[in-house]
């Protein structure tokens, strides 16, 4: 059964967020003020309506008690706005509301208001990014929860016709090689790794760790 999903805000990320959720299988129900977002958003997503979301009793009639997740992705045009719809959101009884904060304390009231998770999609990409650019032959690094992160890397020269049984990142490292990404004649193929089949020129490498001991790694390349 689809996963039924609520967006409200099609901003740059609220209009990213309904299409890939579509794209992946979710029922979505897509919702903005402006009719153009609307127009847009409508060919890729189950439904799209136009509607103001501040209002209770037109948000009320989307059912969102009966939404697996809403996601409350009003931009920082509008911080009144995405606390009035998160905190209507709860009091009508979504199950699972994420909003998105634009600094610590929007954060804060919209934890208070009733979310359940509060993203703030700009620090999120800018700290990748930064890690990219910092950490030697990291492509992206993305957060596990637990204290862990999914990390991947290139593999660096010195790990090139080398085994991962050989290599003993797990005892030297305290990191986890959960798959590895390779080129083959029918492209980009991710799959898990054999231990005893030498790493190549090109391979990626998708790590399991605590930040800190995948840092620990990069460093010594």
């Amino acid at each position: 059964m689809s996963k039924q999903a609520l967006v409200i805000g099609l901003g740059q990320f609220g209009m990213s967020l309904a299409r890939a959720l579509a794209r992946n299988g979710s029922d979505v129900m897509a919702v903005d003020i402006d009719e153009t977002h609307i127009n847009e958003v409508a060919p890729y997503v189950a439904d799209a309506v136009l509607m103001d979301a501040m209002e209770e009793e037109s948000l009320s009639g989307l059912a969102p008690g009966r939404r697996d997740v809403c996601v409350c992705a009003i931009g920082d045009d509008n911080r009144e706005g995405s606390i009035v719809v998160t905190a209507l959101l709860k009091q009508l009884g979504a199950p699972h509301i994420i909003a998105r904060a634009t600094d610590d304390l929007h954060a804060r009231i919209l934890s208070l208001v009733g979310a359940d998770q509060v993203i703030n999609p700009e620090r999120n990409y800018g700290e990748r990014l930064a890690v990219s650019l910092s950490w030697h032959h990291v492509i992206n690094i993305l957060p596990l929860g637990g204290g862990l992160v999914l990390t991947e890397i290139e593999t660096p020269e010195s790990f090139w016709g080398r085994t991962l049984t050989e290599l003993e990142l797990p005892r030297r490292f305290s990191v986890t090689v959960a798959a590895i990404r390779r080129e083959t004649d029918e492209g980009m193929v991710a799959g898990v790794p054999d231990p005893r089949s030498p790493l190549r020129d090109g391979d990626i490498l998708m790590l399991v760790s605590k930040e800190e001991h995948v840092r620990k790694l990069t460093e010594r390349f």
